[in-house]
């Protein structure tokens, strides 16, 4: 287990993460609480903060609380405060404020390995749960839910930067191929198409059934091209039924983040892309540049830049 330890003294470092070595994990350790909440931050791989009272640059407490909010419901990450003195209060207050434990400095060996031991099994049930709750199963991209928790990070991650463009896009004829080769083989398809969106650059998900989102840096034109790489790997695929094979295609939508847009509205304007990409014969990729929401998938009007199939 990675392990972040947070002291001024150079002293108690070295001693800690010889006690904490011995456990068998990996520590990494900081006199800045800054620093260690930028390596918490940047390393994912870090299950466990250790921090004392008064770090340098933060409180303890203060630290405690913004690894808490660091962590959020995606990530399993175990706070331990540790202190020198038996304060209650201080105890309470860490508890309250994003810790998961208290510990008496310097500790007892074997106490804080039997502690260490608990946050391991702890934060590895987390990590499950997280990831029952956000991965769909069948083709481990992330579910709807998880996709537009994503979506929104990244939304804020690229707002007043980089433009964001989504691609929408699902199975062509699948209950076709459900009614000809059985749910099991469907359910092969949907797994392989989830595999190419997971090579895809960019937050991938599988909304429902055989439809999927790719949200990509870029606008429409860098989109399109992500799109066109995803058309040529999907109608690559081959599935096979005794002497039987066959291949699939999907149809695309494209719509490109546009001022006073909420995630939901461009997901909207990429669907009714792809909605036209089906309506006008199926295995292309409509782009949408610019048109009016509306209330009916029929009522589609704007600019939109088509790619046929092959003769």
């Amino acid at each position: 287990m990675r392990i972040v330890l947070v002291d001024p003294s150079r002293a108690v470092q070295r001693a800690m993460t010889l006690l904490i070595e011995q456990g068998a994990h990996d520590v990494i350790a900081f006199a800045d609480g800054l620093e260690a909440l930028a390596c918490i931050t940047q390393d994912r791989a870090v299950r466990t903060l250790i921090t004392s009272t008064q770090p340098l640059n933060i409180s303890g407490i203060e630290l405690c609380a913004a690894a808490r909010k660091l962590s959020g419901s995606r990530r399993a990450l175990h706070v331990i405060l540790m202190s020198s003195t038996d304060d209650y209060y201080l105890a309470v207050t860490a508890l309250d404020n994003g810790a998961d434990d208290f510990i008496h400095k310097p500790p007892n060996p074997d106490e804080l390995r039997a502690r260490l031991r608990l946050a391991d099994r702890v934060t590895a049930m987390k990590q499950q749960l997280i990831q029952y709750a956000t991965t769909d199963s069948l083709t481990g991209l992330n579910n709807r839910r998880a996709f537009f928790d994503s979506a929104a990070e990244l939304h804020r991650a690229t707002r007043g930067g980089k433009p964001l463009s989504a691609i929408m896009f699902d199975i062509d004829h699948f209950k076709r191929v459900n009614d000809t080769y059985g749910h099991d083989m469907g359910d092969k398809v949907v797994a392989a198409v989830g595999a190419q969106a997971k090579l895809a650059d960019g937050v991938s998900g599988r909304l429902g059934g055989e439809e999927f989102c790719l949200l990509t840096e870029g606008g429409v034109t860098d989109a399109f091209e992500a799109a066109v790489e995803l058309q040529r790997s999907i109608r690559a695929l081959r599935f096979h039924q005794g002497e039987r094979a066959f291949g699939v295609t999907c149809s695309f939508g494209i719509a490109e983040w546009e001022e006073r847009d909420t995630i939901d509205t461009m997901l909207r304007r990429a669907d009714m892309a792809m909605y036209e990409a089906k309506k006008t014969g199926r295995d292309r990729i409509v782009a949408s540049d610019t048109f009016l929401l509306t209330r009916s998938h029929d009522e589609w009007s704007g600019a939109a830049r088509v790619v046929r199939r092959p003769a």
